[in-house]
């Protein structure tokens, strides 16, 4: 059996479109310093470092040895994790891995990106096979456009619909200080802004970020030394279930969401996720998948996703609120997206989220998306496993 782990600590960068400010090594510096402040350790507490970015964005390899000025692994063990946007968390559950296992006591765990150093586009389509996805799946929003039009035939959603999606997570960013985007958009505005690839227009689409997070893990025992009321990981699934794009088949939902979300339900007991749970910070790279995945994560039945929104039971006072952070469409540094969407349930757990924080929240889920429509899921709780 694993030993139970917490996490007791996060930090995360003001995210913007460019940092001409810092280079990568003091962005993660920044990060890091906040994490080990929220929970009062330095550096010499942690025993290990995981870290994890789009290397092949930027064209920088081995970031584990490059960073270690700002990440502070001088002299500690540090592995790099990338596995595409489900990198942050993957370096999440990793770290939780690596004190479950008992080799370690306090783990910190670093997700970064400078977007405006790197080529999103470029990088993504050279991953693709280039004989039978490359012509459709030329870079992120096409692959997401292929989805997002075979759920509208499926279910007769409408671009208003998902236009909702992106009004209610831009509206949430307002308050989180440390959002990219933060000005509040209306469905008109939506829906007027320009097309990009059928039926996604470009306040239907994530933000390219500079940004970083880092959250510390820790074990049993020494947890709650640490902090009155750590975030328990009661949770953690992987299912990168695909090898290519065209392997999708977006007539069953996303695949890898149903099982992932399956299996941590299963391992936390959850049966009725919409009413279990308090809290979701789900990976939502486009205002379509804030109908589509909540289906996929048994929020509601399938095709009941718009109705769902619609009648604002993920909204910040309905029954399961969805992303009071703001979520990627508000700021999306893609390494540490998915680690900010861990941390940010993390904080809800622990009543440290400020002007975002959800009442009593004793149970959180937070998801990653990336790679060929894989997904990670990971379930925090308030009392210890």
């Amino acid at each position: 059996m694993p030993g139970s782990v917490a996490i007791v600590g996060v930090g995360q960068t003001d995210h913007r479109s460019h940092r001409p400010d810092v280079n990568g090594r003091e962005m993660i510096y920044e990060a890091v310093q906040r994490a080990l402040l929220d929970c009062e350790l330095s550096i010499n507490h942690i025993d290990a470092i995981i870290i994890g970015n789009m290397d092949h964005f930027e064209s920088i390899n081995y970031v584990d040895t490059w960073s270690v000025e700002g990440s502070g692994a001088i002299m500690k063990p540090i592995m790099k994790v990338s596995t595409g946007g489900t990198t942050g968390a993957s370096v999440a559950i990793a770290a939780y891995y690596h004190v479950a296992s008992g080799l370690f006591d306090r783990v910190l765990a670093i997700g970064w990106e400078k977007n405006s150093e790197s080529d999103t586009t470029g990088a993504i389509i050279t991953c693709s096979d280039p004989v039978w996805d490359r012509f459709s799946y030329s870079g992120a929003i096409p692959s997401l456009a292929t989805e997002a039009s075979a759920y509208m035939n499926q279910y007769g959603v409408t671009q208003e619909d998902a236009a909702r999606v992106t009004v209610r997570d831009r509206g949430n960013a307002v308050n989180n200080p440390h959002a990219h985007l933060r000005k509040p958009v209306s469905i008109h505005e939506v829906l007027a802004s320009p097309m990009l690839a059928y039926p996604i227009k470009l306040l239907d689409i994530c933000p390219r970020s500079d940004g970083a997070a880092a959250v510390i893990f820790a074990s049993d025992g020494i947890a709650q030394r640490i902090t009155p009321r750590p975030a328990w990981i009661k949770a953690c699934s992987v299912r990168h279930t695909y090898t290519w794009f065209g392997d999708v088949d977006y007539k069953q939902g996303l695949v890898s969401l149903q099982r992932a979300s399956a299996e941590a339900y299963l391992r936390a007991g959850i049966k009725s996720p919409a009413d279990e749970l308090d809290v979701a910070e789900l990976y939502l790279p486009y205002s379509y998948a804030g109908l589509k995945w909540i289906e996929d994560l048994g929020f509601c039945a399938r095709g009941e996703g718009a109705g769902f929104v619609e009648d604002g039971h993920t909204d910040i006072a309905g029954k399961i609120p969805v992303n009071p952070s703001g979520g990627v469409l508000s700021a999306n540094c893609i390494g540490a997206t998915a680690l900010l969407r861990v941390g940010e349930a993390a904080l809800q757990v622990m009543g440290k989220a400020g002007p975002r924080q959800i009442p009593d929240v004793k149970q959180a889920l937070a998801t990653g998306f990336g790679g060929c429509f894989w997904s990670d899921v990971l379930i925090l709780g308030s009392g210890r496993p």
